[in-house]
């Protein structure tokens, strides 16, 4: 028997059937970093490659159940949030990794293939600027998904930089903000990582990519969580986790008639698509 040396990651999140999403991708990424995971189930996705249909959410009370579970039996070096599918999840897991303010905490709630969630969508982005994002050690997030959070405390019609809104963010408390696809002049677009003090790091985004893809987004962070679990603060697991991401998409697969998936097994022997 040997005892365990990987770091621990506890990540919330949908499970998906496509395994590009959610806890299947996060399992996946983590173990190509030397990694274990830890779920916890936050809903089911009916999705294929193109296209989410619909989530269904877990009951708040078994996340909750599940979570406290595998918190008090192992522990955890990171700690991943992802999608959340109700108010009351959000306020649960907030709960949650408020007791454990020690351990890194990646922040990645938005996944742009889901559908429209109605109504509630604006009370769970209220809620999630409120209770998530002071406890995030990265905050992550593209930036049309920043401009729809700044509704939050943005005047009606009013316009601000991403760094003006990343500033508003870790004036809560957040570490860093990562704000990916952050779109240049000259067409070029990088991704660009906050901290209180300002910019910093911006690192060019590849252009010549194939496409589209269905993950891109739930890959980046689950590698950026996983070099965090082995000790690198967020400028420096960045660099690493974005080449990672490269490869990936680099090394896309088509399973479907739908988009690319992330190979996130590229670097394996005998892995190519």
């Amino acid at each position: 028997m040997q005892n365990q040396t990987s770091p621990l990651i506890l990540t919330f999140g949908p499970a998906d059937p496509v395994g590009a999403l959610g806890i299947q991708s996060d399992v996946t990424v983590f173990a190509m970093h030397g990694c274990h995971a830890l779920s916890v189930v936050t809903g089911l996705l009916v999705a294929d490659s193109a296209r989410v249909d619909d989530i269904q959410p877990t009951d708040h009370s078994l996340v909750v159940e599940q979570a406290r579970m595998l918190l008090e039996d192992m522990p955890v070096a990171a700690i991943k949030v992802g999608t959340l599918a109700s108010l009351e999840q959000i306020a649960a897991v907030a709960e949650i990794v408020s007791d454990y303010a020690d351990v890194p905490l990646v922040l990645d709630p938005f996944t742009s293939s889901l559908p429209d969630c109605g109504p509630r969508d604006d009370d769970m982005l209220t809620l999630i600027h409120q209770l998530l994002v002071p406890q995030a050690s990265v905050f992550m997030l593209s930036q049309p998904e920043l401009a729809r959070l700044a509704d939050c405390w943005r005047d009606p019609g009013s316009i601000a930089t991403v760094a003006e809104d990343a500033a508003e963010l870790t004036g809560l408390g957040c570490g860093h903000v990562l704000v990916t696809g952050v779109g240049g002049g000259d067409g070029s677009r990088c991704n660009e990582l906050y901290e209180p003090d300002g910019l910093a790091t911006a690192l060019p985004w590849a252009q010549l990519l194939p496409g589209p893809f269905v993950g891109a987004g739930n890959t980046l962070s689950a590698a950026l969580v996983a070099r965090m679990a082995r000790g690198a603060d967020a400028a420096d697991a960045l660099p690493g986790a974005q080449d990672y991401l490269t490869g990936t998409l680099a090394n896309a697969c088509r399973f479907g008639m739908g988009r690319l998936i992330p190979n996130k097994i590229f670097r394996a022997p005998g892995a190519a698509c």
